[in-house]
């Protein structure tokens, strides 16, 4: 992979451009979007992140950058509907297969209207640019390619870039470098 800072001011100049606010790839493809990253880089990559979120918000871009969490998700759901206790509860008794398994069973993990889609579907505005993040703290109760799939099955106007600690070669994610996940063959790799 190139240097990550080049990479990322790639990445910035694409943001830029029309076309890719727009939201349409090849074939007139919904815009879905992979920045694969060495997991080693991950505290950069959120620097980097935050940097381009409060860049955004301080200009007058004809689009805004929002950032979703999908740990920091999870967890105010959980926290929401008064289980993050009981998870912890959970956890101690049964382990963490049981837990991983009833959390995601909670989120609907493997449904289009599941939580943690309906969460990011609900606060999405006209001329977004969606980042997802934090596909390595929450796996493998949430996985990237559900999500990716369950979000194309219901947002198709606005460009989403999942950042991803691992690689994806246009075809398979490998998260971490080490754990093969299904594949997904409709996201775009952002910048090489």
């Amino acid at each position: 992979m190139a240097d990550l800072n080049e990479r990322f001011d790639k990445a910035e100049l694409i943001f830029e451009k029309p076309s890719f606010r727009e939201n349409k790839g090849l074939g007139n493809e919904v815009g879905y979007y992979i920045f694969d990253y060495e997991p080693c880089d991950e505290l950069k990559v959120r620097e980097r992140i935050e940097y381009l979120q409060h860049k955004n918000e301080g200009s007058k871009s004809e689009y805004k950058i929002v950032v979703f969490d999908l740990y920091d998700i999870m967890i105010e759901i959980l926290k929401s509907k008064g289980y993050l206790e009981k998870c912890f509860e959970l956890e101690k008794k049964k382990g963490f297969q049981k837990i991983s398994t009833a959390v995601a069973n909670l989120l609907r993990i493997n449904a289009t209207d599941g939580l943690v889609v309906e969460y990011i579907r609900k606060r999405i505005q006209k001329n977004a640019i969606v980042f997802i993040t934090g596909i390595g703290k929450c796996y493998p109760i949430i996985r990237s390619h559900t999500v990716l799939n369950n979000l194309h099955q219901v947002i198709d106007s606005v460009p989403i870039v999942m950042f991803y600690p691992g690689k994806y070669d246009g075809q398979e994610l490998v998260l971490f470098g080490e754990i093969k996940d299904d594949n997904y063959y409709r996201a775009f790799k952002l910048v090489g």
